[in-house]
């Protein structure tokens, strides 16, 4: 399937902040060696299951180990490991935005307001985290965050890939129970300390085309 950028998609998600060792988020991240060791900061990881996109509903977990200096000497957040249920999502997703998709099956048990889920690759289980949904979700609107702020950078094949996603949907708090990785495939996360974590538990995101250029 060919399903070039713009997607729309709709879903919900957790996002999580951790505290870890900054070697471990540049050995480990996995994100384009061009870019260098990410700047201080916190590492975030990202639980999608997609209800709708131009691919189809599919499930993703992500990793972005920090932000990065950038050639232009803007900070930018890099997606360094990310694995999806779709094999168009991952052909598609590396294709319009420069990324690493994999594909992995995802064991995803939802029990009231926890959630537990598996991630294995290559019939090993590479990550696994619990989280909890705490109080009410309230609406956010799209445009909460700079654009700036907003702007992911990939490095893929000599190329750049800057896009800016928008996001709009409801927003609550969420605690992180457990969050662990191989250290192979997937980052240590046992090693690190929570810093905090969102629920989105209905949202709606524009992912538009990339700009490309080539990387120097």
């Amino acid at each position: 399937m060919d399903a070039p950028a713009p997607w729309q998609l709709r879903g919900r998600a957790f996002v999580a902040a951790l505290a870890l060792p900054a070697s471990l988020r540049h050995q480990q991240g996995g994100a384009a060696a061009e870019l260098g060791e990410p700047v201080r900061g916190p590492a975030l990881v990202m639980l999608v299951d997609y209800r709708r996109s131009e691919v189809g509903p599919y499930q993703e977990l992500l990793f972005m180990p920090g932000p990065f200096r950038f050639a232009d000497g803007r900070l930018r957040w890099s997606i360094g490991r990310i694995y999806v249920s779709s094999q168009d999502s991952a052909d598609n997703g590396n294709r319009n935005w420069g990324l690493d998709k994999r594909v992995a099956r995802f064991d995803w048990q939802r029990r009231g307001r926890r959630e537990q889920v598996a991630v294995h690759y290559h019939d090993r289980e590479i990550a696994a985290l619990t989280l909890d949904r705490l109080g009410p979700a309230l609406p956010f609107p799209g445009g909460l965050l700079p654009a700036g702020w907003r702007t992911l950078g990939q490095i893929r094949d000599g190329q750049r890939f800057l896009y800016t996603p928008s996001v709009r949907g409801r927003l609550g708090l969420a605690r992180l129970r457990e969050a662990r990785g191989d250290g192979e495939h997937f980052p240590s996360l046992q090693t690190g300390r929570s810093r905090g974590a969102l629920a989105l538990p209905d949202f709606h995101m524009h992912f538009p085309v990339a700009r490309t250029e080539p990387h120097r």
